[in-house]
């Protein structure tokens, strides 16, 4: 495995649920990436952002690593979800609540 494999690695089994995007949570640089920022807000999961603006190695290595042309890209438990369409996808059939539920990761209530 390379190095930025191993960072990649590290980073997606240390956290529950981490954001490979564009930007910060509180500053995303780009539509789609804000796009999967609003719903995990939105079902209250927390979750670690990584920019990749910052780190040329991750922004090229994050695509080979997951065999996925486009960032963001959404890990939950070292499990790759998928990207933005597909994120809001599986929030909008309640998919991903339910992938947070089963994974132990608890969702914000609906009111």
């Amino acid at each position: 495995m390379s190095d930025i494999n191993a960072r990649i690695d590290a980073e997606v089994k240390a956290n529950d649920v981490v954001l490979f995007m564009k930007g910060t949570p509180q500053f995303p640089m780009c539509g789609f990436s804000g796009q999967v920022v609003q719903i995990l807000s939105y079902v209250g999961v927390p979750f670690k952002g990584v920019n990749v603006l910052e780190d040329q190695e991750i922004r090229e290595g994050i695509k080979a690593y997951s065999n996925w042309p486009t960032i963001p890209q959404l890990y939950v438990k070292g499990e790759f979800v998928g990207g933005c369409d597909i994120t809001r996808e599986m929030f909008q059939a309640g998919e991903l609540q339910a992938l947070f539920e089963e994974k132990g990761i608890a969702v914000k209530q609906a009111s």
